[in-house]
């Protein structure tokens, strides 16, 4: 130690004398106590007595030695070199090289400060380590607990507390269970709050994920709207070039004709005459030119769409795409063809409406029933209405004077300008801005089906074959082809062969035990394919008919009330009743496969790949998963129930394909939703 205070004190005293610099600028510590002497020596002679004539002697003397130091170059240089030094270069020369990167390296900017998450957990990340490390067993072998006590005495002699205890076994070892009990409390402690915060954590990332998945469902809706747009371009470009080729073939075909003819003989050309003079004097030919020609009426290519859209499969089960106030009356009948596509709608206002879903706009209107339509299809462009005036009436939408593009400009500049369709509604309640012009489905009837002698209350058509049921207890299977009654089956008259061929009860007509209801139809249901045929009556049966034969091939008994709905694919079929049940049968076998009730009779029932769907004189839709056996409810009555326990109005008639679901209701109020 003193041979290093020594070797202090010599170098200090080597800087002094070599003169050594401060700041970098080569002025000396000798220096600066001249230049201070010299200052106070002007200092106190300006603040002297004024009488003291030695004051001008001192002051003389003092600034004489002032500029004679200042007028050295040495002087001058430093002086001007510290002038020109920046603040870097002055940190420089104060701190040391190892110093500055030290700094440099614990730098921390306000931006990487303000994005310090902020923390609640009062325990150190040591602490953190230390709770991650698992617990060691209590019984230990004898080489590990010589090591720790071993590793137990070098510590007492690092830390100089190597003591005697004078605790007895037993308290000493009582205390170490109770710290180490302390510590392992403390431990979980931390591993808890651990716990929570990772917890935390995923849920912030869920936010985030569920915030991007928003903007993304966003960015698909509008690929779906521009996929629309090109789709509609690509129709229209589609009909210039159908109506150009058409143009070139006819001025072809007038060129041909125009052609000059050959050397005709004397004879024809006295005949000509003939015939040229009776035309003159039966009309001139100056008026004959003013007559309108007749314009060929072209057909335009159909409007269905190529694409199908997918963005109301990401939806939330349950959530609302969209509702509207449809028709005036109650739903009897609606269908669409595909997810965002065309549906119709029928009610007891005595209207047929036609819709574009994925606007929400009435395209027309279906004139030509006398009486409210009770049944309908919709196939794809293919419209097929059964009514109460006993008729069926078919429709081709292709032939619709309607432009997608031009509606959806019109629904965008009326929300430009603040309207919607919450806003003035008409007299169908819908805007008037968006009412269809009366003469948009014109060229859509495409025949009528009239054989019938009451309401038609049920009808499906596939390919080229439609079966109708109605109210006077026949079922009838037309040929679109040539568009007329091909068979007729008489319900009854067939229950009774049924029953006489099977030596049975089970075919015939039975009572079902119930009051009659004036409300249930003859023919609640119906849906063939090919030469298969599915009826659910009034007596709560449903036929299996072979449309070959014309017989019936077998009778599903188990309903207590008039069946309302059916449905079937390759293995089930489902049918919906009166009696508030539903149920699944197995067509292999005949026998009831599942089944199920609610608090309410079934109105309406549809089922897809998953879930089964029913209307049950409730505010919402019924809805049955078939994969994981659920039961919920969807509509606007859940949303009612939950804010103000109101109830709103009831669902008559629902459809659904692909997990996009429609319903209509009893006060016409028609509701689109994903499930």
């Amino acid at each position: 130690m003193a041979h290093r205070d020594v070797s202090q004190s010599g170098r200090h005293r080597r800087e002094a004398s070599n003169g050594e610099s401060l700041l970098g600028t080569g002025v000396t510590t000798r220096q600066i106590q001249a230049f201070g002497q010299k200052v106070t020596t002007t200092a106190s002679h300006l603040m002297g007595p004024i009488g003291d004539p030695s004051s001008n002697v001192h002051y003389q003397h003092a600034m004489s030695g002032l500029h004679r130091e200042l007028r050295r170059p040495g002087i001058q240089q430093r002086v001007f070199s510290y002038a020109n030094a920046s603040p870097t270069e002055l940190v420089r020369s104060k701190l040391s090289t190892s110093e500055i990167q030290h700094r440099a390296l614990t730098y921390l900017s306000d931006d990487i400060l303000k994005n310090i998450p902020d923390t609640k957990h009062g325990y150190s990340l040591f602490q953190g380590f230390e709770a991650t490390i698992p617990e060691e067993d209590e019984e230990d072998d004898g080489t590990t607990q010589a090591r720790k006590s071993s590793s137990l005495k070098a510590r007492r002699l690092l830390e100089g507390r190597h003591e005697a205890s004078t605790d007895p076994p037993s308290l000493a070892r009582l205390r170490k269970e109770r710290d180490k009990a302390n510590h392992r409390l403390e431990m979980m402690t931390v591993r808890k709050n651990m716990c929570s915060a990772e917890i935390q954590e995923i849920d912030n990332k869920i936010s985030n994920l569920n915030n991007m998945r928003r903007i993304v469902l966003d960015r698909l809706g509008d690929v779906e709207q521009d996929e629309l747009h090109v789709e509609q371009e690509l129709l229209e470009l589609d009909n210039n070039i159908e109506e150009m080729v058409e143009d070139l073939d006819d001025a072809a075909t007038l060129g041909n004709a125009a052609t000059p003819p050959t050397e005709a003989d004397p004879g024809d050309e006295a005949l000509d005459q003939s015939v040229e003079a009776m035309d003159e004097s039966f009309m001139s030919a100056s008026i004959y030119e003013k007559l309108p020609s007749p314009k060929s009426t072209k057909r335009h290519r159909p409007t269905r769409r190529k694409s199908i859209p997918i963005r109301h499969e990401h939806f939330e089960p349950g959530s609302g795409i969209r509702d509207f106030q449809a028709h005036n009356d109650m739903i009897t009948a609606l269908d669409f063809d595909v997810p965002f596509g065309t549906m119709v709608t029928a009610a007891l206002d005595d209207t047929v409406r036609v819709w574009d879903l994925n606007l929400g706009r009435c395209i027309g209107l279906l004139e030509g029933h006398h009486a409210s339509v009770r049944c309908l299809q919709v196939e794809d462009n293919i419209v097929a209405t059964g009514s109460m005036d006993a008729s069926i009436r078919l429709w081709d939408l292709s032939k619709a004077d309607y432009s997608p593009r031009q509606t959806r400009l019109t629904a965008s500049s009326d929300k430009d300008t603040g309207h919607d369709d919450d806003g003035d509604e008409g007299e169908h309640g819908q805007e008037s801005s968006s009412a269809p012009h009366h003469s948009s489905m014109q060229g859509c009837p495409m025949f009528t089906l009239e054989a019938h002698v009451d309401e038609v209350t049920a009808l499906h058509f596939r390919n080229d074959t439609l079966v109708s049921g109605s109210a006077d207890k026949t079922l009838r299977q037309w040929d679109l082809v040539k568009g007329r009654c091909v068979q007729t089956l008489d319900v009854l008259w067939a229950a009774a062969q049924a029953s006489a061929t099977m030596n049975s009860n089970d075919g015939q007509w039975r009572a079902t035990g119930r009051l009659p209801d004036a409300s249930a139809d003859f023919v609640g249901a119906l849906q063939c394919f090919d030469a298969a045929l599915a009826c659910g009556t009034a007596d709560g049966m449903v036929r299996l008919w072979d449309l070959r034969s014309g017989q019936v091939h077998r009778s599903l008994v188990g309903h207590t009330g008039p069946v309302t709905c059916l449905q079937f694919d390759d293995v089930h079929l489902v049918t919906g009743s009166l009696d508030r049940s539903i149920r699944i049968w197995d067509l292999r076998t005949g026998s009831i496969f599942d089944a199920y009730a609610y608090d309410n009779p079934v109105t309406s029932m549809m089922f897809d790949s998953r879930r089964i769907v029913a209307a049950a004189g409730e505010g919402v839709a019924k809805i049955y998963d078939k994969a994981d056996g659920r039961h919920w409810d969807c509509g606007p009555g859940v949303a009612a129930e939950e804010e103000d326990g109101s109830h709103p109005s009831i669902v008559e008639r629902v459809r659904i394909k692909d997990g996009y679901l429609a319903e209509g209701r009893k006060d016409g109020v028609v509701g689109v939703w994903t499930c």
